[in-house]
Order: structure tokens, then sequence, then C-alpha cells
């Protein structure tokens, strides 16, 4: 997901475009604007970190573009290093990524219907994976 630091300098592109250069498939994107519930959900795991109610409100604070990727490992191709990149304060790093194969489930059961998600194959992929 994109953050609302990342909507507003205009980096959503470029990180598309990176996730994609690294053989990663999109299958879902939004541009919304996230409602404090959702949000809360969504980081109900920080919910008692002294930060979280900062986090809920700079998450509010401008849109977001959750996305849905596929790879053939993600563990082990990280796409390169967006935050490294572009970030330019800790508390403000650009994007989102769940950390564990559960936490991307829950995370886009909230996100997305599961109509909203596409299934697809890039007519590349025969030529670049046997």
């Amino acid at each position: 997901m994109v953050k609302p630091d990342g909507v507003q300098r205009g980096l959503v592109g470029e990180i598309i475009q990176r996730f994609e250069r690294r053989g990663y498939k999109l299958v879902a994107m939004k541009f919304m604007q996230a409602d404090e519930k959702l949000l809360q959900q969504h980081y109900s795991d920080l919910a008692g970190r002294p930060f979280f109610n900062g986090l809920v409100k700079f998450m509010q604070s401008g849109p977001v573009v959750p996305m849905v990727w596929e790879g053939t490992n993600p563990l082990e191709s990280k796409p390169g290093t967006i935050r490294g990149d572009l970030c330019i304060q800790v508390g403000r790093n650009i994007v989102h990524g769940s950390d564990s194969l559960p936490s991307a489930e829950k995370e886009i059961a909230l996100w997305f219907k599961e109509s909203e998600l596409c299934s697809w194959t890039p007519n590349i992929e025969p030529s670049v994976y046997e």
C-alpha cells in the first residue's frame, strides 16, 4: 500500500514500476481515502503502541493506494529499496507491505472484496518461467 506521503509526493507510478520490474504481478489496486475504523483494523497488531493514534491520524491525512501483488517467490525476491531510496522520515515511510502470508491474507480481506481481485497470466510468463 502506498501511504499518504507517497501519494502526495507523486510516487505511486514509480513504486508500481519497481514491483513490475522485479516480476511481480498486480492483481488489485484502489485509490481511496481510508476511514478510522478500517485503519484501526489494519493496524490492530499495533493498537497498544504509543504511536498507534498518530499512525492512524497520519494514514487518514490523505488518500492511500492499497494493492495486491503476486510473485513467484516474494520472500527471496524483495522489490528494490523503495523505502531506502524514497523515504525522507522514519514515520513517513512511503509504503506498507505485509510481513507474512497470514498478515497479507488478513489485510487483503480488509481492503478488497474477492470480486476485486483479478487472476490473470502475463503473456510473457511461459517464456520467462519454466
